[in-house]
């Protein structure tokens, strides 16, 4: 790495701290009245560039919950920086941790339909750089942290040397779902992964799940987590029992998100349904990304599993009432939707 970008920060990696290792992207966000299909050409009603990139975004929602956030990541020497890390400090990240190298900065192609859904394309540009060797000139930082929080969008050897870096708790979100070694996977607590993203890493590691449902099966887990005809309870049975079979690999603690179903948490003392609060979703953009970002900090903080979990469903629902991804995320001024009914315990 050429450079870095510093805020003029002090020194960083007290008790509390988050440290994210991750990506940083520009946003091309495009508005559709429905997603495309596949070979179809559609005309867009917009078009906007944002700051984004998954480790930029749980950067953001960590630091608007209150917790001392590093950024560590690379930008590229196109100029698109000045797009991509002004939030990031505005929202008090501390980013003396993003390098810059020669070439593009990370893009990531958006698309969001009438229904807030979206699709999205990422061209990894500088993240690209975020190496083991990179990664690992952090490690002083890293063993300090109280939470490294991590994803799955720059190089697999620089997530592994977080890993063993990582003084404090790993959050991994596998996202997206990439080839890295079952040990770095393992040393999460806790992994956190999407009905879909949960159903291939298991596929992956040639597991199975089995619940009221029926088996799901590798096939399946690359298009859709369960079929529409299926009620909640069924879909609720078949992502608990991937959770379940995902902890008997070896995970110590999963945490399995469920869009406005909430999320399911499972570790050592059990496992709990947290529920999401209903409201009127606009764009859904980085939802998941507020979760990461609203538990990490929770978890800084000395809260449990559970209890950040609570949270974080909260602030992910909270966030798709806006749009863009880092703009609608809620600082802690802000007043979060109210908390759905306690979940199931078992």
């Amino acid at each position: 790495m050429t450079g870095s970008e510093s805020q003029g920060a002090g020194g960083v990696g007290s008790a509390g701290t988050v440290v994210v290792v991750g990506s940083i992207n520009v946003d091309q966000v495009v508005t559709v009245d429905r997603l495309p299909l596949p070979g179809e050409t559609l005309i867009g009603s917009s078009m906007t560039l944002s700051p984004g990139g998954k480790g930029a975004n749980q950067a953001v929602a960590a630091a608007h919950r209150g917790a001392r956030t590093v950024m560590i990541g690379a930008v590229g020497d196109d100029g698109r920086a000045d797009d991509a890390l002004p939030h990031l400090r505005s929202s008090g990240v501390d980013v003396s941790g993003v390098a810059t190298v020669p070439g593009p900065t990370g893009l990531a192609i958006v698309s969001v339909g009438g229904d807030s859904e979206n699709t999205i394309v990422v061209v990894p540009g500088a993240n690209g750089a975020v190496g083991a060797s990179a990664v690992g000139s952090h490690s002083a930082v890293l063993a300090e942290a109280a939470v490294v929080v991590l994803q799955g969008e720059i190089p697999v050897d620089g997530i592994a040397a977080a890993v063993q870096h990582a003084g404090g708790r790993v959050v991994f979100n596998l996202a997206p779902v990439i080839d890295v070694p079952s040990d770095v996977v393992k040393a999460a607590d806790p992994l956190v992964v999407n009905e879909h993203e949960g159903r291939l890493l298991l596929a992956a590691w040639g597991g199975s799940a089995s619940g009221a449902a029926g088996a799901v099966s590798a096939s399946a887990s690359a298009s859709a987590s369960v079929s529409s005809s299926a009620s909640d309870e069924e879909a609720r049975v078949d992502d608990e029992s991937v959770v379940a079979s995902l902890r008997a690999q070896g995970v110590t603690s999963v945490v399995m998100t469920r869009g406005a179903a909430g999320a399911i948490v499972s570790d050592a003392s059990g496992t709990v349904l947290v529920a999401s609060p209903r409201v009127a979703a606009v764009d859904s953009s980085g939802a998941g990304d507020a979760f990461v970002g609203a538990l990490a900090a929770g978890l800084a903080a000395g809260a449990s599993l559970v209890e950040a979990a609570r949270d974080a469903v909260r602030v992910g629902a909270f966030s798709v009432t806006g749009v863009g991804t880092q703009a609608s995320y809620p600082t802690l001024d802000d007043e979060l939707p109210a908390a759905a009914a306690a979940g199931v315990t078992s």
